[in-house]
Protein backbone atom coordinates (compact mmCIF):
# COMPACT_ATOMS: atom_id res chain seq x y z
CA UNK A 1 0.00 0.00 0.00
CA UNK A 2 1.16 3.38 -1.10
CA UNK A 3 1.61 6.24 1.65
CA UNK A 4 -0.38 9.25 0.04
CA UNK A 5 1.48 11.80 -1.88
CA UNK A 6 0.12 15.16 0.32
CA UNK A 7 1.44 17.37 -3.04
CA UNK A 8 -1.32 14.83 -5.05
CA UNK A 9 -3.57 15.35 -2.76
CA UNK A 10 -3.81 19.07 -2.65
CA UNK A 11 -4.07 19.14 -6.88
CA UNK A 12 -6.97 16.93 -6.67
CA UNK A 13 -8.64 19.15 -4.57
CA UNK A 14 -7.73 21.96 -6.54
CA UNK A 15 -9.44 20.26 -9.59
CA UNK A 16 -12.74 19.57 -8.00
CA UNK A 17 -12.69 23.27 -6.46
CA UNK A 18 -12.71 24.11 -10.09
CA UNK A 19 -15.32 21.88 -11.50
CA UNK A 20 -17.80 22.51 -8.77
CA UNK A 21 -17.12 26.33 -9.78
CA UNK A 22 -17.19 25.87 -13.72
CA UNK A 23 -20.50 23.50 -13.09
CA UNK A 24 -22.30 26.08 -10.77
CA UNK A 25 -21.21 28.89 -13.60
CA UNK A 26 -22.66 26.97 -16.60
CA UNK A 27 -25.75 26.29 -14.39
CA UNK A 28 -26.11 30.03 -14.11
CA UNK A 29 -26.11 29.83 -10.56
CA UNK A 30 -23.95 32.37 -8.36
CA UNK A 31 -21.32 31.54 -6.36
CA UNK A 32 -22.68 33.41 -3.39
CA UNK A 33 -25.41 32.83 -1.46
CA UNK A 34 -28.39 35.89 -2.00
CA UNK A 35 -28.71 38.32 0.48
CA UNK A 36 -31.83 37.45 2.68
CA UNK A 37 -34.84 40.41 2.13
CA UNK A 38 -34.77 42.99 4.36
CA UNK A 39 -38.04 43.80 6.17
CA UNK A 40 -39.93 47.08 4.66
CA UNK A 41 -38.55 50.20 6.30
CA UNK A 42 -41.24 52.73 7.02
CA UNK A 43 -39.78 55.66 7.81
CA UNK A 44 -39.79 57.35 4.52
CA UNK A 45 -43.87 56.57 4.31
CA UNK A 46 -43.82 57.89 7.87
CA UNK A 47 -42.02 61.65 6.96
CA UNK A 48 -44.29 61.97 3.94
CA UNK A 49 -47.75 61.04 5.53
CA UNK A 50 -47.50 61.87 8.81
CA UNK A 51 -47.48 65.53 8.86
CA UNK A 52 -51.66 65.01 7.34
CA UNK A 53 -52.49 63.11 9.97
CA UNK A 54 -54.95 64.75 12.93
CA UNK A 55 -55.69 64.10 16.20
CA UNK A 56 -59.46 64.90 16.98
CA UNK A 57 -60.51 65.15 20.44
CA UNK A 58 -64.00 65.61 21.18
CA UNK A 59 -66.31 66.97 24.05
CA UNK A 60 -70.02 66.03 24.57
CA UNK A 61 -71.84 67.29 27.42
CA UNK A 62 -73.94 64.65 29.27
CA UNK A 63 -77.90 65.71 28.93
CA UNK A 64 -80.27 64.07 31.47
CA UNK A 65 -83.68 63.30 31.38
CA UNK A 66 -85.81 65.98 34.39
CA UNK A 67 -86.13 64.46 37.78
CA UNK A 68 -82.96 62.70 37.47
CA UNK A 69 -80.43 65.44 37.94
CA UNK A 70 -81.71 65.30 42.03
CA UNK A 71 -80.91 61.39 42.32
CA UNK A 72 -77.23 62.16 40.31
CA UNK A 73 -76.90 65.15 43.15
CA UNK A 74 -77.53 62.30 46.20
CA UNK A 75 -75.06 60.17 44.86
CA UNK A 76 -72.52 62.54 43.71
CA UNK A 77 -72.46 64.02 47.64
CA UNK A 78 -72.46 60.51 49.19
CA UNK A 79 -69.23 60.19 46.87
CA UNK A 80 -67.49 63.57 48.29
CA UNK A 81 -68.35 62.47 51.83
CA UNK A 82 -66.51 59.29 51.42
CA UNK A 83 -63.56 61.59 49.78
CA UNK A 84 -64.08 60.37 46.29
CA UNK A 85 -63.23 62.95 43.51
CA UNK A 86 -66.17 64.02 41.52
CA UNK A 87 -67.12 66.79 38.52
CA UNK A 88 -66.95 69.91 39.95
CA UNK A 89 -70.61 70.81 39.57
CA UNK A 90 -71.93 74.24 40.71
CA UNK A 91 -75.63 74.21 42.95
CA UNK A 92 -78.16 76.50 41.20
CA UNK A 93 -76.75 76.99 37.74
CA UNK A 94 -78.47 76.15 34.16
CA UNK A 95 -78.18 72.49 34.01
CA UNK A 96 -76.67 72.11 30.91
CA UNK A 97 -73.49 74.28 32.20
CA UNK A 98 -74.53 71.90 35.50
CA UNK A 99 -73.94 68.30 33.06
CA UNK A 100 -70.70 66.46 33.07
CA UNK A 101 -68.86 65.97 29.93
CA UNK A 102 -67.69 63.06 28.60
CA UNK A 103 -64.52 63.56 25.94
CA UNK A 104 -63.35 61.25 23.16
CA UNK A 105 -60.25 61.10 21.27
CA UNK A 106 -59.70 59.72 17.60
CA UNK A 107 -57.64 60.38 14.37
CA UNK A 108 -58.31 61.55 10.94
CA UNK A 109 -56.39 63.15 8.37
CA UNK A 110 -56.49 66.25 5.44
CA UNK A 111 -58.19 65.80 2.60
CA UNK A 112 -57.31 69.27 1.42
CA UNK A 113 -54.88 72.30 1.97
CA UNK A 114 -58.56 74.32 2.72
CA UNK A 115 -58.77 72.26 5.60
CA UNK A 116 -61.31 69.22 4.97
CA UNK A 117 -60.58 66.69 7.54
CA UNK A 118 -62.11 62.77 6.90
CA UNK A 119 -62.74 60.51 9.96
CA UNK A 120 -64.62 57.95 11.47
CA UNK A 121 -68.56 59.54 12.08
CA UNK A 122 -68.50 57.32 15.79
CA UNK A 123 -65.38 59.25 16.55
CA UNK A 124 -67.33 62.83 16.54
CA UNK A 125 -71.11 61.54 16.67
CA UNK A 126 -72.94 63.66 19.71
CA UNK A 127 -69.56 66.01 19.92
CA UNK A 128 -70.63 69.84 21.08
CA UNK A 129 -66.94 70.76 20.19
CA UNK A 130 -64.58 69.02 17.89
CA UNK A 131 -60.66 70.06 18.20
CA UNK A 132 -58.62 68.95 15.51
CA UNK A 133 -54.71 69.03 16.52
CA UNK A 134 -51.79 69.32 13.78
CA UNK A 135 -48.53 67.98 14.08
CA UNK A 136 -47.03 71.45 14.56
CA UNK A 137 -49.02 71.59 18.09
CA UNK A 138 -51.69 73.98 16.79
CA UNK A 139 -55.05 73.19 17.83
CA UNK A 140 -58.32 74.27 15.77
CA UNK A 141 -61.66 74.21 16.63
CA UNK A 142 -63.59 72.06 13.74
CA UNK A 143 -67.10 72.53 12.37
CA UNK A 144 -69.03 68.93 11.77
CA UNK A 145 -69.74 69.10 7.52
CA UNK A 146 -71.17 65.90 7.75
CA UNK A 147 -71.47 62.30 9.36
CA UNK A 148 -72.83 58.94 7.95
CA UNK A 149 -72.97 56.46 10.80
CA UNK A 150 -74.46 53.54 8.32
CA UNK A 151 -70.61 53.87 6.41
CA UNK A 152 -68.87 55.06 9.90
CA UNK A 153 -67.77 57.97 7.62
CA UNK A 154 -67.80 61.66 9.14
CA UNK A 155 -66.00 65.43 7.46
CA UNK A 156 -64.79 68.00 9.57
CA UNK A 157 -63.64 71.53 8.44
CA UNK A 158 -60.91 74.21 10.25
CA UNK A 159 -60.17 77.47 9.32
CA UNK A 160 -56.95 77.17 7.84
CA UNK A 161 -55.06 77.21 4.63
CA UNK A 162 -51.63 75.45 3.09
CA UNK A 163 -51.99 72.56 5.18
CA UNK A 164 -50.35 69.26 4.37
CA UNK A 165 -52.81 66.76 2.58
CA UNK A 166 -52.74 63.09 2.15
CA UNK A 167 -52.31 61.23 -1.16
CA UNK A 168 -55.12 59.22 -1.65
CA UNK A 169 -54.83 55.34 -3.36
CA UNK A 170 -56.71 53.44 -4.99
CA UNK A 171 -57.99 50.69 -2.39
CA UNK A 172 -58.88 47.91 -5.00
CA UNK A 173 -55.73 47.68 -6.14
CA UNK A 174 -54.71 46.60 -2.32
CA UNK A 175 -53.34 43.02 -2.62
CA UNK A 176 -53.72 40.53 0.58
CA UNK A 177 -50.45 40.03 1.85
CA UNK A 178 -48.90 43.64 1.04
CA UNK A 179 -47.28 45.81 3.82
CA UNK A 180 -49.45 48.37 5.18
CA UNK A 181 -49.28 51.08 8.13
CA UNK A 182 -51.44 52.92 10.42
CA UNK A 183 -50.64 56.26 12.11
CA UNK A 184 -53.31 57.82 14.82
CA UNK A 185 -53.54 58.40 18.25
CA UNK A 186 -53.82 54.90 20.23
CA UNK A 187 -55.21 56.28 24.13
CA UNK A 188 -54.17 60.11 22.83
CA UNK A 189 -50.66 59.20 21.96
CA UNK A 190 -50.20 61.27 18.70
CA UNK A 191 -48.61 60.30 15.73
CA UNK A 192 -48.32 56.78 16.58
CA UNK A 193 -47.30 54.06 13.54
CA UNK A 194 -48.00 50.31 13.60
CA UNK A 195 -47.63 48.25 10.66
CA UNK A 196 -48.52 44.82 9.33
CA UNK A 197 -50.02 43.23 6.29
CA UNK A 198 -53.65 42.94 4.53
CA UNK A 199 -55.03 39.56 5.90
CA UNK A 200 -58.50 39.91 3.46
CA UNK A 201 -60.81 42.13 1.75
CA UNK A 202 -64.53 42.23 1.11
CA UNK A 203 -65.13 41.17 4.91
CA UNK A 204 -68.66 41.92 5.60
CA UNK A 205 -68.58 43.59 8.89
CA UNK A 206 -69.75 46.83 8.07
CA UNK A 207 -73.32 47.61 7.43
CA UNK A 208 -72.91 49.10 3.66
CA UNK A 209 -68.85 48.43 2.86
CA UNK A 210 -66.86 45.73 2.91
CA UNK A 211 -63.86 46.19 4.92
CA UNK A 212 -60.45 45.65 4.09
CA UNK A 213 -58.56 43.28 7.19
CA UNK A 214 -55.36 43.98 8.79
CA UNK A 215 -53.30 42.78 11.61
CA UNK A 216 -52.18 46.29 11.84
CA UNK A 217 -52.16 47.51 15.61
CA UNK A 218 -55.17 49.35 16.08
CA UNK A 219 -56.45 50.40 19.40
CA UNK A 220 -58.65 53.17 21.05
CA UNK A 221 -57.95 56.11 19.57
CA UNK A 222 -56.89 54.86 16.04
CA UNK A 223 -60.43 55.42 14.48
CA UNK A 224 -60.73 57.70 11.80
CA UNK A 225 -56.63 57.46 11.19
CA UNK A 226 -55.54 56.01 7.66
CA UNK A 227 -54.12 52.72 6.56
CA UNK A 228 -51.31 53.62 4.11
CA UNK A 229 -49.33 51.49 1.37
CA UNK A 230 -46.18 51.50 0.60
CA UNK A 231 -46.23 53.71 -1.53
CA UNK A 232 -47.35 56.46 0.74
CA UNK A 233 -51.16 56.33 -0.53
CA UNK A 234 -54.02 55.75 2.04
CA UNK A 235 -56.14 53.15 1.11
CA UNK A 236 -58.47 53.10 3.51
CA UNK A 237 -59.86 54.48 7.21
CA UNK A 238 -58.59 52.70 10.27
CA UNK A 239 -62.37 52.03 11.96
CA UNK A 240 -63.11 49.21 13.72
CA UNK A 241 -61.42 45.87 15.67
CA UNK A 242 -62.27 42.27 16.64
CA UNK A 243 -61.65 41.84 20.53
CA UNK A 244 -62.99 40.05 23.46
CA UNK A 245 -61.02 42.12 25.86
CA UNK A 246 -61.58 45.78 24.32
CA UNK A 247 -57.94 45.96 23.18
CA UNK A 248 -56.40 44.58 19.77
CA UNK A 249 -56.41 41.14 19.38
CA UNK A 250 -54.61 40.91 15.65
CA UNK A 251 -57.52 41.74 13.86
CA UNK A 252 -58.63 44.93 12.63
CA UNK A 253 -60.66 46.53 10.21
CA UNK A 254 -60.30 49.45 7.75
CA UNK A 255 -63.10 51.34 5.24
CA UNK A 256 -62.01 51.36 2.05
CA UNK A 257 -61.00 54.77 0.66
CA UNK A 258 -62.87 54.78 -2.36
CA UNK A 259 -66.22 54.10 -1.00
CA UNK A 260 -65.13 56.68 1.96
CA UNK A 261 -64.22 59.32 -0.61
CA UNK A 262 -67.67 58.84 -2.43
CA UNK A 263 -68.95 59.31 0.99
CA UNK A 264 -67.48 62.39 1.49
CA UNK A 265 -67.96 63.88 -1.49
CA UNK A 266 -71.62 63.62 -0.32
CA UNK A 267 -71.13 64.77 2.77
CA UNK A 268 -69.19 68.07 1.67
CA UNK A 269 -72.12 68.20 -1.18
CA UNK A 270 -75.10 68.36 1.18
CA UNK A 271 -74.61 67.33 4.43
CA UNK A 272 -75.77 63.86 4.25
CA UNK A 273 -75.24 60.68 1.84
CA UNK A 274 -78.57 59.73 -0.43
CA UNK A 275 -78.90 56.29 -0.52
CA UNK A 276 -81.81 54.20 -2.55
CA UNK A 277 -84.48 51.80 -1.17
CA UNK A 278 -85.92 48.81 -2.73
CA UNK A 279 -87.96 47.39 0.19
CA UNK A 280 -87.20 43.53 0.67
CA UNK A 281 -85.96 42.04 3.50
CA UNK A 282 -83.15 39.72 1.53
CA UNK A 283 -81.02 36.80 3.16
CA UNK A 284 -78.59 34.61 1.88
CA UNK A 285 -79.05 31.24 -0.49
CA UNK A 286 -77.30 27.83 0.26
CA UNK A 287 -76.09 25.51 -1.82
CA UNK A 288 -78.76 22.56 -0.73
CA UNK A 289 -81.13 25.24 -1.51
CA UNK A 290 -79.89 26.85 -4.40
CA UNK A 291 -79.61 23.33 -6.19
CA UNK A 292 -82.96 21.88 -5.32
CA UNK A 293 -84.57 25.12 -6.79
CA UNK A 294 -82.28 24.49 -10.06
CA UNK A 295 -80.39 27.46 -9.16
CA UNK A 296 -77.29 25.56 -9.65
CA UNK A 297 -74.48 27.62 -7.58
CA UNK A 298 -75.32 29.46 -4.46
CA UNK A 299 -75.37 33.20 -5.41
CA UNK A 300 -78.21 35.98 -5.34
CA UNK A 301 -80.03 36.99 -2.22
CA UNK A 302 -83.06 35.18 -1.12
CA UNK A 303 -86.06 37.76 -0.94
CA UNK A 304 -87.52 36.76 2.16
CA UNK A 305 -90.13 39.48 2.38
CA UNK A 306 -91.82 42.29 0.27
CA UNK A 307 -92.35 45.32 2.08
CA UNK A 308 -96.03 46.66 1.39
CA UNK A 309 -96.20 49.49 -0.93
CA UNK A 310 -92.40 49.46 -1.27
CA UNK A 311 -90.67 49.38 -4.66
CA UNK A 312 -90.06 46.22 -4.92
CA UNK A 313 -93.96 45.14 -4.43
CA UNK A 314 -95.51 47.85 -6.95
CA UNK A 315 -92.53 46.47 -9.70
CA UNK A 316 -93.61 42.98 -9.09
CA UNK A 317 -90.70 41.51 -6.46
CA UNK A 318 -92.34 38.46 -5.00
CA UNK A 319 -90.99 36.17 -1.52
CA UNK A 320 -88.86 33.58 -2.76
CA UNK A 321 -87.79 35.21 -5.84
CA UNK A 322 -83.52 35.11 -6.13
CA UNK A 323 -82.13 38.62 -7.39
CA UNK A 324 -78.92 37.44 -9.01
CA UNK A 325 -78.72 41.08 -10.57
CA UNK A 326 -78.64 44.69 -10.50
CA UNK A 327 -78.37 46.72 -13.49
CA UNK A 328 -76.06 43.77 -14.87
CA UNK A 329 -74.10 44.01 -11.78
CA UNK A 330 -73.69 40.57 -9.99
CA UNK A 331 -75.40 40.14 -6.52
CA UNK A 332 -73.44 36.90 -5.17
CA UNK A 333 -74.98 37.42 -1.51
CA UNK A 334 -77.43 39.27 0.22
CA UNK A 335 -74.96 42.16 1.55
CA UNK A 336 -74.05 42.97 -2.34
CA UNK A 337 -77.91 43.48 -2.48
CA UNK A 338 -78.06 46.24 0.14
CA UNK A 339 -74.89 48.16 -1.33
CA UNK A 340 -76.11 48.18 -4.95
CA UNK A 341 -79.51 49.21 -4.50
CA UNK A 342 -77.65 52.09 -2.00
CA UNK A 343 -75.90 53.64 -5.18
CA UNK A 344 -78.92 54.01 -7.45
CA UNK A 345 -80.34 57.50 -6.85
CA UNK A 346 -83.80 57.79 -5.56
CA UNK A 347 -86.62 58.14 -8.34
CA UNK A 348 -84.06 56.24 -10.84
CA UNK A 349 -85.25 53.29 -12.30
CA UNK A 350 -82.75 49.65 -12.02
CA UNK A 351 -83.37 46.60 -13.59
CA UNK A 352 -83.26 43.12 -11.49
CA UNK A 353 -82.69 40.05 -12.70
CA UNK A 354 -84.54 37.50 -10.61
CA UNK A 355 -84.61 32.93 -10.45
CA UNK A 356 -88.71 32.42 -9.95
CA UNK A 357 -89.85 29.30 -10.50
CA UNK A 358 -86.97 27.88 -12.26
CA UNK A 359 -86.47 30.33 -15.09
CA UNK A 360 -84.86 33.90 -15.20
CA UNK A 361 -86.82 37.25 -15.59
CA UNK A 362 -86.29 40.60 -15.58
CA UNK A 363 -88.09 43.58 -13.83
CA UNK A 364 -87.91 47.26 -13.91
CA UNK A 365 -88.43 48.84 -10.11
CA UNK A 366 -88.05 52.72 -9.73
CA UNK A 367 -86.01 52.94 -6.29
CA UNK A 368 -86.92 54.99 -3.48
CA UNK A 369 -84.68 57.28 -1.33
CA UNK A 370 -83.89 55.20 2.51
CA UNK A 371 -85.16 57.03 4.94
CA UNK A 372 -82.46 56.38 7.25
CA UNK A 373 -80.15 58.05 4.51
CA UNK A 374 -82.00 61.10 6.46
CA UNK A 375 -80.83 60.05 10.16
CA UNK A 376 -77.98 59.17 9.00
CA UNK A 377 -76.65 63.01 8.36
CA UNK A 378 -75.06 65.60 11.22
CA UNK A 379 -78.78 67.98 11.24
CA UNK A 380 -76.96 70.62 9.19
CA UNK A 381 -78.85 72.06 6.01
CA UNK A 382 -76.99 72.39 2.65
CA UNK A 383 -76.66 75.55 2.44
CA UNK A 384 -74.71 75.12 6.02
CA UNK A 385 -76.99 77.03 8.17
CA UNK A 386 -77.11 75.34 11.44
CA UNK A 387 -80.33 73.23 12.07
CA UNK A 388 -80.60 75.04 15.75
CA UNK A 389 -82.08 78.04 12.90
CA UNK A 390 -84.10 76.24 10.87
CA UNK A 391 -87.53 75.83 12.12
CA UNK A 392 -89.74 76.86 15.04
CA UNK A 393 -89.15 73.36 16.87
CA UNK A 394 -85.55 73.47 16.99
CA UNK A 395 -85.26 76.30 19.88
CA UNK A 396 -86.18 73.09 21.82
CA UNK A 397 -83.72 70.97 20.13
CA UNK A 398 -85.95 69.01 18.18
CA UNK A 399 -85.74 67.83 14.37
CA UNK A 400 -88.56 66.08 12.91
CA UNK A 401 -89.29 64.24 9.41
CA UNK A 402 -92.63 63.20 8.03
CA UNK A 403 -92.89 58.95 7.33
CA UNK A 404 -94.14 57.85 4.16
CA UNK A 405 -97.04 56.08 3.26
CA UNK A 406 -95.28 52.49 3.48
CA UNK A 407 -93.93 53.50 7.29
CA UNK A 408 -97.82 55.07 8.05
CA UNK A 409 -99.07 51.74 7.10
CA UNK A 410 -96.87 49.37 8.88
CA UNK A 411 -96.92 51.46 11.72
CA UNK A 412 -100.84 51.71 11.54
CA UNK A 413 -100.74 54.98 12.06
CA UNK A 414 -103.14 57.89 10.08
CA UNK A 415 -100.87 61.14 11.64
CA UNK A 416 -97.37 61.67 13.23
CA UNK A 417 -94.34 62.49 12.55
CA UNK A 418 -90.65 61.10 13.53
CA UNK A 419 -87.88 62.08 15.53
CA UNK A 420 -84.38 62.56 13.96
CA UNK A 421 -82.67 64.41 16.48
CA UNK A 422 -83.16 65.64 19.83
CA UNK A 423 -80.92 67.97 21.61
CA UNK A 424 -81.48 70.00 24.73
CA UNK A 425 -84.73 70.78 26.06
CA UNK A 426 -85.81 68.18 23.47
CA UNK A 427 -83.26 65.42 25.00
CA UNK A 428 -84.08 66.59 28.82
CA UNK A 429 -87.39 65.57 28.26
CA UNK A 430 -86.37 62.05 27.36
CA UNK A 431 -86.96 62.84 23.80
CA UNK A 432 -85.33 60.60 21.24
CA UNK A 433 -84.47 59.45 17.92
CA UNK A 434 -87.16 57.16 16.11
CA UNK A 435 -90.16 58.88 18.68
CA UNK A 436 -93.39 59.23 16.93
CA UNK A 437 -94.75 62.91 18.06
CA UNK A 438 -98.71 62.37 17.35
CA UNK A 439 -99.91 65.22 18.93
CA UNK A 440 -98.54 69.08 20.26
CA UNK A 441 -101.11 70.40 22.79
CA UNK A 442 -103.57 67.88 22.20
CA UNK A 443 -103.67 68.80 18.30
CA UNK A 444 -103.31 65.98 16.07
CA UNK A 445 -99.82 66.54 13.99
CA UNK A 446 -99.89 64.50 10.57
CA UNK A 447 -97.01 66.51 8.74
CA UNK A 448 -93.81 67.92 9.52
CA UNK A 449 -95.63 71.47 8.30
CA UNK A 450 -98.14 70.55 10.63
CA UNK A 451 -95.93 69.69 13.54
CA UNK A 452 -94.00 73.15 13.33
CA UNK A 453 -97.05 74.93 12.80
CA UNK A 454 -98.11 73.88 16.04
CA UNK A 455 -95.52 74.12 17.92
CA UNK A 456 -95.03 77.77 16.40
CA UNK A 457 -98.48 78.60 17.95
CA UNK A 458 -97.56 77.06 21.48
CA UNK A 459 -96.98 79.33 24.42
CA UNK A 460 -93.24 79.24 25.02
CA UNK A 461 -93.27 80.26 28.57
CA UNK A 462 -95.40 77.33 29.31
CA UNK A 463 -95.08 73.67 29.02
CA UNK A 464 -95.93 71.66 25.87
CA UNK A 465 -97.15 68.45 26.01
CA UNK A 466 -96.59 65.80 22.93
CA UNK A 467 -98.09 62.39 22.54
CA UNK A 468 -95.50 60.09 21.74
CA UNK A 469 -95.56 56.78 21.07
CA UNK A 470 -92.46 54.48 21.58
CA UNK A 471 -92.11 51.09 20.11
CA UNK A 472 -95.85 49.87 21.03
CA UNK A 473 -96.59 52.14 24.22
CA UNK A 474 -97.45 55.67 24.01
CA UNK A 475 -97.31 58.51 26.56
CA UNK A 476 -97.60 62.19 27.04
CA UNK A 477 -93.89 64.11 27.14
CA UNK A 478 -93.60 67.36 28.62
CA UNK A 479 -91.34 69.90 27.20
CA UNK A 480 -90.57 72.40 29.37
CA UNK A 481 -90.01 76.40 28.29
CA UNK A 482 -85.86 77.46 27.77
CA UNK A 483 -84.98 79.52 30.19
Amino acid sequence: MHAENPVTRARARTLLSGTVLALTFALGQPVLAAPARELPDFSEVVERVGPAVVNIRTSEKVRQVDGQGDADEQILELLRRRGIPVPNQRRGAPRDEDAPTRRGVGSGFILSADGYVLTNAHVVQGADEVIVTLTDRRELKAKLIGADQRSDVAVVKVEATGLPVVKVGDSNKAKVGEWVMAIGSPFGLENSVTAGIISAKQRDTGELLPLIQTDVAINPGNSGGPLVNMRGEVIGINSQIYSQSGGYMGISFAIPIGDAIRVADELRAGGRVVRGYLGVLPGDISKEVAEAIGLGKPQGALVGNVIAGSPAEKAGVEGGDVITKVDGKIVDKAADLRRLIATVKPGAKATLTVFRRGAYKDLVVTIAEDERSRAAGSGATPDGESASTASPSAALGLKVVDLTEAQRTELKLKAGVRVEAATGAAARAGLREGDLILSVDNVEVATVKAFQAQIAKADKTKTINLLVRRDDIVTFVLLKPVK
